[in-house]
């Protein structure tokens, strides 16, 4: 009986897909994670919002350290709430900036704005709705206004399809200023054959790319994340080394000549043939 009040009083609550999501204190680290399903979506510590506890995230929150001045405000699109991991970061370490976020699930954002508050001065508006439709939604003054857009939606544990078509790209990529940049997390099985297709798709759309993961996981050798950053500009090269040397460990960088290689031979992703990202193992997530 102890262990089922236990249970009751996590908070949750039950998406439009039936899955349910819950805040749970982190069986790891400090601070709180969101799961959806039996997926761990997002990490939170509200006590300290520079502590980026995925690695993944941590290796956006290294693009996002260096791709503009240190602590300079900066405009910000993010598809996928989650928990909103990155835009508190952003709100810790840009102070000022201006973040919009959408989230297709209201009663995951209730969740999240209950149990895991934003901090007061985030200056972040969550707007509810489809992460493709809701960019057809945003103020017409953000077109080509916005330093970054961040793509990290997923259902589950997959990356719906019609998030992954170059159709899509272009419509985040018309957010852009000049030299802003796209961040987007991409989910892969050993082989990378998505990934290679995703940066393709990318490439069409921004031509200067650039992809980090962990060592492995780039080499094709287990699932992972890869994150892949992308510009209409020239990535500036001085980023290459401090991205590296910011981890997490090990850690591997492909850009120029070497992201070309990455992808080539891909086709790039339309409408009329985009898939979901592929599933993890059920056992990838075992604790």
């Amino acid at each position: 009986m102890g262990r089922q009040r236990h249970e009751a009083q996590v908070p949750s609550a039950v998406l439009s897909d039936g899955t349910t999501a819950q805040v749970i204190v982190s069986p790891y680290v400090s601070g709180f994670e969101l799961v959806v399903g039996e997926t761990p979506q997002s990490h939170v510590d509200l006590a300290d919002p520079t502590h980026l506890h995925f690695e993944y995230i941590a290796r956006m929150g290294a693009v996002i350290d260096v791709f503009r001045e240190k602590r300079a405000p900066i405009s910000a699109v993010h598809l996928g709430g989650g928990a909103l991991t990155v835009p508190r970061y952003i709100a810790a370490t840009r102070p000022g900036s201006r973040q919009q976020v959408i989230e297709l699930e209201q009663p995951l954002w209730d969740l999240v704005r209950e149990n895991l508050p934003l901090a007061r001065d985030a200056q972040v508006r969550v707007r509810i709705g489809d992460a493709r439709a809701g960019l057809s939604r945003l103020p017409a003054s953000m077109t080509s206004d916005v330093d970054l857009v961040v793509s990290d939606v997923y259902s589950g544990a997959r990356t719906p399809a019609h998030l992954t078509s170059v159709e899509f790209y272009r419509e985040a990529a018309a957010l852009l200023r000049a030299d802003g940049v796209l961040l987007v997390n991409v989910a892969d099985a050993p082989g990378l054959a998505f990934a290679r297709g995703q940066l393709a798709t990318i490439q069409s759309v921004l031509p200067h790319v650039a992809v980090l993961a962990e060592a492995q996981v780039l080499k094709g050798r287990r699932f992972g994340n890869l994150v892949m950053a992308a510009s209409a500009t020239e990535l500036p090269t001085e980023w290459l080394p401090r991205l590296l040397a910011a981890g997490p460990h090990p850690a591997q960088l492909l850009a120029g000549a070497d992201a070309r290689t990455f992808y080539r031979g891909s086709a790039i992703v339309t409408d009329a043939d985009a898939v979901a990202s592929p599933a993890p193992s059920k056992s990838l997530f075992d604790r």
